[in-house]
């Protein structure tokens, strides 16, 4: 009874909320790995799983022939065994991104046992707690340690510390994960190695290539395609949701995971049932889930709001074009131009060529010659305002010659802001440019100071 209450209440109603400092400071580690102390340092069970398993196999493979019939069977078995995976461990009970009915969760509780990566509830914890500690110490497979650690050596070590907590009370009120954790012995025997021989030896007499090529076989490439999940998921691809941690897109992922290579968009929303939103996208859990709900095995597929993936696209997408708009040279903040009189810049611009466009006094020495409708049309205009010429009057100006006019300012005329010009202070490249947060604050805050012609002239 007391371990019925304990498996009901959750294990991470009490942490603090520092939990992650708090544990990082106070929970010792294990002394790093140690090749002198191999033998202690590794998870030999594990060792024997994932080393011992290819060696079988290949030696297998040597002595017994592949038989066609074989061969499609074991491609048919892998996809059982991986959405076993991907559709029950991962999307299902890890995610619990829709409803199962008991049919499909049994069936999913059995095809999972065949893969061999523990129970429902031990795949769970440790998915739920990579989620919540993404690339952290708390991470069971964290990225950060090197793809080849990621990938087998978190397994293959014994952890140098304990992973995060990560509440897994709503699985151990679940009858099917409870019968699975309870049998998972005699499940992975009769689903890894009995059923894939039995059937090839029932239908085409070859129990050697069933045992052989849809069991061990079958079993090391269902393994290394879920690891790629936690290695080439975080190495490989594009981060076009968020790229504050490591989980990536890529279609070769996808290939290889049975579908969970959208990493990112995993990450992102990991409630989603769907890893690939496109429909031409590669994710056959997904086609899987959505199958299994229109035979009604299925239900309640969630979905994340449209609105809200387009806000975390929208967000990279920007974030490349700040990164785009910090390598180009911007014309000087207005606030920092000093304000001139109408008198002071006559005056100035019988010294050298200037010409007031929109308000701003702009220093055209450099383009006079290169002008392309001609330089009279500049020289003329030297000391005067220009401003309805450039905007249609002579000639309706593109959006390059306002972006280069704008890099000519050198000063703001007091009080030469016609009303009605508003729109054409700014120029094209600067309209939709991304403020910084600084930039953010009031537009009537400025600190422009009238100066009356110092500084210009410089």
């Amino acid at each position: 009874m007391t371990s019925k209450v304990a498996n009901d209440v959750p294990s991470d109603l009490n942490i603090p909320d520092n939990y992650v400092e708090h544990t990082l400071k106070t929970q010792k580690p294990l002394p790093p790995f140690r090749w002198d102390n191999i033998i202690n340092d590794l998870n030999w069970l594990n060792v024997v799983i994932l080393c011992f398993t290819p060696v079988v196999g290949f030696i297998g493979a040597y002595f017994v022939k592949l038989r066609w019939e074989t061969f499609l069977f074991s491609i048919f078995y892998y996809y059982v065994t991986g959405l076993g995976i991907t559709a029950g461990y991962h999307r299902l009970w890890a995610h619990r991104s829709y409803n199962a009915s008991l049919p499909l969760q049994y069936f999913l509780a059995f095809a999972g046992a065949g893969a061999v990566e523990g129970s429902i509830k031990w795949w769970s914890r440790g998915h739920r707690a990579h989620h919540r500690y993404t690339d952290t110490d708390l991470d069971p497979y964290n990225a950060h340690k090197g793809f080849f650690y990621s990938h087998l050596g978190w397994m293959l070590l014994k952890p140098r510390r304990k992973p995060g907590v990560a509440d897994v009370s709503d699985l151990s009120k679940n009858p099917v994960v409870r019968w699975q954790h309870k049998y998972y012995i005699q499940l992975i025997l009769i689903a890894a190695f009995l059923i894939p021989t039995l059937i090839p030896w029932y239908f085409w007499n070859d129990a050697a290539g069933g045992y052989v090529y849809a069991g061990v076989l079958r079993l090391c490439f269902v393994h290394h395609s879920t690891f790629c999940v936690n290695s080439l998921a975080h190495w490989l691809g594009e981060t076009p949701f968020d790229d504050k941690h490591t989980p990536r897109d890529h279609f070769a992922t996808a290939l290889a995971t049975i579908g969970e290579g959208y990493h990112n968009f995993h990450h992102q929303f990991p409630m989603d049932y769907r890893n690939a939103i496109k429909w031409y996208q590669y994710d056959p859990t997904k086609w899987f889930i959505w199958t299994m709900q229109k035979v009604g095995l299925a239900s309640h597929l969630k979905v994340f709001p449209e609105n809200e993936v387009r806000k975390g696209q929208l967000t990279m997408e920007l974030k490349k074009l700040k990164e785009t708009q910090e390598k180009l040279a911007w014309p000087t903040n207005s606030d920092d131009l000093p304000v001139i009189s109408w008198e002071s810049y006559q005056e100035q611009a019988a010294k050298r060529p200037l010409v007031l466009i929109s308000g701003f006094i702009h220093d055209v020495s450099t383009f006079i010659d290169e002008h392309p409708g001609g330089p009279h049309l500049i020289v003329k205009m030297i000391g005067k305002d220009a401003t309805t010429a450039f905007f249609g009057g002579v000639y309706d100006h593109s959006n390059a010659a306002h972006n280069l006019l704008a890099m000519k300012r050198v000063g703001v005329l007091h009080g030469g802001m016609r009303q009605g010009l508003d729109d054409k202070m700014i120029p094209p490249s600067q309209r939709l440019k991304i403020a910084r947060y600084n930039e953010l604050s009031s537009p009537y805050n400025s600190s422009t100071a009238y100066s009356d012609g110092e500084g210009i002239l410089g």
